[in-house]
């Protein structure tokens, strides 16, 4: 479990296929607090640790992952999210997040408003994942607030700490990014649909 805030950025320095499997070489400043078989937050793509040397990291990514996530769009050097799975008695400072990646998005617009910035991401409605007005959603593993919630589209306000603190600040429109929708949303919505 995680909470969508986001530790820190990794740059990624590797990137090494086998088979259908990806293992992926992260430089970050908590790699000297990270075990073996810990649990880390990539872009909201949760990855197991298999293996540490220096101030370097190695996790795997599995086929279905690179399928439903952003992730067969990485590059070497580029920028990731990173947030460690929270500890039992910690405040909850975001929303409930599994690091489960429920589907991709793309950056539709990027605009600044007196200091802060408004995101529009589009996503596959067919998938019947839903937004909610002033919900909770999670985009590349950032705890944010729903506005603007249509059927197919949402738009997020990121204030100049977030947009400074994380990848946001290279977002681009057509950026693909991954999106895990609100936990108790995804229920409402499954009991809804089971019931039509």
């Amino acid at each position: 479990m995680f909470t969508g805030i986001i530790e820190t950025l990794g740059t990624i320095k590797a990137l090494e296929k086998e088979g259908e499997n990806i293992h992926i070489t992260v430089q970050s400043k908590i790699t000297n607090e990270l075990k073996i078989d810990q649990s880390v937050s990539h872009n909201g793509i949760c990855l197991t640790v298999v293996h540490i040397e220096q101030d370097c990291y190695t996790v795997t990514a599995i086929k279905e992952t690179i399928d439903k996530t952003n992730l067969s769009h990485w590059n070497e050097n580029d920028s990731v999210n990173l947030e460690r799975a929270m500890k039992l008695g910690d405040r909850l400072d975001g929303h409930i997040v599994q690091g489960h990646v429920d589907q991709t998005a793309i950056c539709k617009s990027i605009e600044e408003v007196n200091g802060s910035w408004h995101f529009t991401f589009e996503y596959d409605k067919s998938l019947n994942n839903i937004t909610v007005e002033k919900g909770s959603i999670t985009v590349n593993g950032v705890s944010l607030t729903v506005v603007n919630s249509k059927v197919n589209e949402f738009s997020v306000a990121i204030i100049p700490y977030t947009y400074e603190h994380t990848n946001f600040k290279n977002f681009k429109i057509g950026t693909k990014i991954n999106l895990e929708f609100d936990v108790i949303g995804k229920y409402v919505a499954r009991l809804h649909n089971l019931h039509l």
